[in-house]
């Protein structure tokens, strides 16, 4: 067994995986169990996959893998594995009837459970961080699939009063130019295996704009004859949007939630571009005097006066409605209320080595057929905002909570 000074030092870890399993399991009630075997998102697995996902997960991580155990359901622990990111137009073909009942599922949940809690304190730190922040990824990849799923088939709490803002003034900001940090230093704390290793990179002179772009200004792009966003619908000649809770008018000062295809589409449109992961990085973290901060505001950890992010909301808040997240340069919201597509491929960076316990979590994805996303949305974790975090998708992946903003 860990001495108690090894047990003392996993507490807080050992708390926030209860913590992250609380806000999980909160997800999972609000679909009506007959619907758990739907599929709202073609490109994935039927919700029923992650509800026994994410117990096999740490299983298969701290339990049979850092800790050599056996004993829980082999079967499953394969079954429940691995979530599927298919190329457009290859679709899963599984039938709700492949899948166990939800009897079994959660009874197999029930003992990954207990047998992991009696040998958290001899977990691996590093595996811990893994499976805690795995799971918060999860808590907000499910909510976007909830998001499509029809509301009929949720029982959601009351809905949200939308938040208000200022009318922005949408403006381009000069960027000077600066050396920025990509990644991190590998004694700086955890990291997922794309995070390393840090270097700087020179970045000249831009001007980005100070808010992502809106519903407003994308409806002018759709007018020209471009395709609405996925959450958007005609209504006999008005515009609509799907929130987490149901149809509303379209609120015009929310970030447009759109693909990376067509992001680009509409930079391209105004003579634009989508900014690098680099460029992102020197508008957010940048200062005048050439220092890094670790985040958008400054060196404070993330706070709800900062801006839209932690499930503090299921939907978004107008673009200009957080000033205090503003950056040091006044480009606003760059942490929170929609991940930020950039123009960069997602890479290794040089020094990378992939995770030997998690082989595949990033090097899979690598290869040209994903872009790098930054900043965090409304249902980001906070401690995925860290500076380094990168998250990726593929160009026409519909679903995602992600904006985006133009540079020149």
């Amino acid at each position: 067994m860990r001495t108690d000074n090894l047990a003392t030092r996993t507490a807080p870890l050992r708390q926030a995986l209860l913590d992250s399993r609380h806000r999980t399991d909160e997800l999972f009630r609000l679909v009506r169990p007959e619907s758990l075997y739907e599929r709202p998102v073609p490109e994935r697995h039927r919700m029923v996959f992650y509800l026994g996902h994410l117990e096999a997960f740490d299983w298969n991580q701290i339990g049979a893998g850092a800790l050599g155990m056996t004993g829980v359901q082999p079967d499953l622990d394969r079954l429940f594995a691995f979530g599927i990111d298919p190329p457009q137009g290859q679709l899963p073909a599984d039938q709700a009837s492949d899948w166990p009942s939800l009897k079994e599922i959660y009874a197999y949940n029930r003992r990954v459970r207990e047998k992991l809690d009696l040998v958290l304190d001899e977990a691996p730190e590093e595996i811990l961080q893994v499976a805690i922040e795995h799971r918060l990824m999860h808590a907000e990849t499910f909510s976007y699939i909830l998001h499509n799923l029809s509301p009929e088939r949720k029982q959601l709490p009351l809905a949200q009063p939308p938040r208000e803002g200022p009318a922005p003034v949408h403006r381009m900001i000069e960027i000077p130019p600066g050396v920025v940090t990509l990644g991190r230093e590998r004694d700086a704390g955890f990291g997922w295996d794309n995070e390393f290793a840090a270097h700087t990179v020179g970045v000249p002179s831009f001007a980005i704009s100070k808010y992502k772009v809106t519903n407003a200004q994308y409806l002018e792009f759709v007018r020209t004859g471009a395709a609405a966003p996925h959450l958007w619908i005609e209504d006999r000649g008005e515009w609509r949007i799907r929130t987490m809770f149901g149809e509303i008018p379209l609120p015009l000062q929310w970030p447009a939630y759109v693909t990376h295809t067509e992001a680009q589409a509409y930079a391209q449109w105004l003579g634009k571009s989508l900014p690098s992961e680099a460029q992102f990085h020197r508008a957010a973290y940048g200062t005048l005097n050439g220092e890094e901060s670790l985040y958008p505001w400054g060196n404070t950890p993330p706070h709800e006066s900062r801006g839209n992010f932690d499930f503090a909301r299921w939907d978004p808040i107008p673009v200009s409605a957080s000033p205090a997240g503003d950056s040091a340069f006044g480009v606003s919201q760059l942490v929170g209320n929609g991940w930020e597509w950039t123009s960069t491929v997602f890479h290794p960076f040089t020094g990378f080595e992939p995770f030997s316990f998690y082989p595949g979590y990033s090097a899979q994805f690598f290869g040209g057929g994903h872009f790098v996303l930054k900043g965090g949305s409304a249902r980001t974790a906070a401690c995925l905002l860290r500076r380094s975090f990168r998250n990726w998708f593929r160009p026409d992946y519909r679903y995602a909570y992600a904006g985006f903003r133009c540079v020149e």
